[in-house]
């Protein structure tokens, strides 16, 4: 399975929370089209007005804190954000993002090598991030394992498991 993307660079800092990626007043559907209109609104406004598909995410620490909802991920997903890197995640996070089919990584060093609109690539094959149009060595994260990527190529675990009962 090819697991690569590429997109520009939207950041974020420390300890960005389900609320600041999908405040709770839109949590009153679980619609992804409606989600993904209102994703990452308290921490910047104008933030899918910005984003083109295929566009990154990166993130310091303790990306995704706060509430176990599912939907922030969906939210970011739904946006047309490929992927997301951050320093570290929240463990609810990490693993709802997985659950619905968004890949992520985990790297202490690419928040601070790039800037927001920079070209990136990352190879989730090897976990190479690239960062484009300069002189920094790529930055190795680790893989996304293949089972794991099973389930992102499936759109998700419980599609995953649909997909598997065929």
């Amino acid at each position: 399975m090819v697991m690569k993307f590429k997109g520009k660079v939207w950041k974020f800092g420390d300890n960005i929370d389900t609320d600041a990626i999908i405040p709770a007043r839109y949590l009153t559907t679980s619609d992804p089209e409606h989600l993904a209109v209102h994703c990452m609104e308290d921490a910047d406004p104008e933030f899918v007005k910005k984003i083109s598909p295929g566009d990154i995410i990166v993130g310091g620490e303790n990306f995704g804190c706060g509430s176990s909802r599912e939907h922030a991920p969906i939210a970011i997903k739904a946006a047309g954000i490929s992927c997301v890197i951050a320093k570290s995640f929240a463990r609810i996070f990490y693993r709802n993002a997985f659950n619905i089919g968004l890949p992520i990584f985990e790297s202490k060093e690419v928040w601070d090598k790039v800037s927001n609109s920079q070209e990136i690539g990352v190879d989730g094959d090897n976990g190479n991030i690239r960062i484009k149009d300069s002189c920094i060595a790529p930055i190795q994260t680790n893989p996304i394992p293949p089972f794991m990527q099973e389930l992102i190529h499936d759109g998700g675990l419980m599609k995953h498991l649909v997909k598997k009962r065929v």
